[in-house]
């Protein structure tokens, strides 16, 4: 997945838009140097800045699970390291570095080893095609979208191969439970999302919010069709299943297979199933924002293009900001459910995807569709 990552960058390098590659690569373009080098340094500090955003991404998502957590119990949550205990999460991951790494007795190696470098690594070449904002981006994909769904959609190959690796029933059990849950939501998440394709007529995400521009937030999609609201709705309580956050964390489901399929592992490698969580999470958070809720446009970003024209350096710093809250908004709000609901049982879990959002998704798409012809004879008429 980072040779995807590192493919894509590099394919992207010489675009005119690809502003983020393409200044890297022109500050590497020395005089006797090969030219394949400044691409491939170009893309691997493109790799690394999405590594460190994923890292920074994860941490703060920690921190604000148990604040949120901690409020909703009527209680402080972490307050000892650091201010209101920010510093929280990096004590955590410098005690998940200094753990021993354990391999459990007839586990197989290979895979035991490789299944959380492989969860991580999907999610983050999917990480790769969210645009920071309109100039400053690491891939520009005419098929983002796709792109997204398809990395992200591996993650359950590393999730199949640590469970089977670790020779744990508990471990076997919380992977065969990912891989049906996954199978029965991936086709509503995927049909739900046609909805605002066929909408705003691209893949692209910088297309798509470029599309919704306007005074005060009235363009987005999620006003312009009366089937986007229920495509949005049916869409979050999929990407709830795909991330395996409460009520459909039945993968880990503690109460039941003590920690799923993560139970043999411990040290980094257990912390790389936690980061690849809270990174999917924002990034179909960023997905939700984008085809949704404007992208980068807000009320304070139309005013700051007016006020200061489009080229000013302010308006890429507040679209990073619009999009960074957005996303974040709906973190919280799945950190809400998760401390609020109950788990479901696991048939529950694949009657509620096959039975009743599979249905529901196409019957959106139809309606959706049927609004837009209309909607299009009436313009032309």
């Amino acid at each position: 997945m980072v040779l995807a990552m590192l493919h894509a960058t590099v394919a992207q390098a010489s675009e005119p838009g690809s502003n983020v590659v393409r200044d890297l690569i022109e500050g590497l373009s020395l005089e006797g140097i090969p030219l394949w080098v400044p691409p491939l340094a170009a893309a691997l500090v493109a790799v690394s800045i999405v590594v460190a955003l994923v890292s920074v991404v994860a941490m703060f998502s920690v921190w604000l699970e148990r604040k949120v957590s901690g409020h909703i119990q009527c209680r402080y949550g972490p307050m000892r390291v650091g201010w209101h205990g920010w510093l929280q999460p990096i004590a955590d991951g410098v005690k998940l570095l200094l753990k021993e790494d354990l391999v459990p007795k007839g586990a197989d190696r290979v895979l035991f080893v490789v299944a959380p470098a492989f969860v991580l690594a999907s999610i983050l070449a999917g990480m790769a095609v969210i645009p920071l904002s309109t100039d400053y981006f690491f891939a520009e994909l005419d098929l983002g979208l796709f792109v997204i769904l398809a990395m992200t959609s591996t993650t359950t190959i590393g999730v199949v191969m640590a469970g089977w690796a670790s020779n744990s029933k508990w471990s076997l059990y919380g992977a065969m439970r990912e891989a049906a849950q996954v199978v029965a939501y991936e086709i509503p998440l995927g049909i739900s999302l046609l909805v605002p394709l066929m909408v705003a007529g691209t893949f692209s995400l910088l297309e798509v919010s470029a599309d919704q521009a306007g005074v005060f937030g009235m363009n987005w999609l999620i006003f312009r069709n009366p089937f986007m609201l229920p495509a949005f709705i049916l869409f979050f309580v999929a990407i709830l299943a795909e991330t395996k956050r409460a009520p459909f964390d039945l993968p880990e489901s503690e109460s039941e297979l003590v920690a799923g399929f993560m139970t043999e592992y411990s040290g980094i490698r257990w912390s790389f199933f936690f980061m690849e969580e809270y990174a999917a999470m924002f990034l179909y958070s960023a997905v939700g924002a984008f085809f949704f809720f404007g992208g980068f446009e807000s009320p304070l970003s139309w005013g700051a293009r007016e006020a200061f024209g489009a080229d000013s350096l302010i308006v890429p710093l507040i679209e990073v900001g619009t999009i960074i809250v957005k996303s974040f908004a709906l973190v919280f709000v799945m950190m809400w459910l998760r401390w609020t609901l109950p788990r479901v049982r696991i048939d529950q879990v694949m009657t509620m995807g096959y039975k009743y959002l599979t249905p529901l998704s196409l019957v959106c798409v139809l309606g959706a569709g049927t609004w837009e012809l209309i909607w299009n004879l009436v313009l032309e008429g």
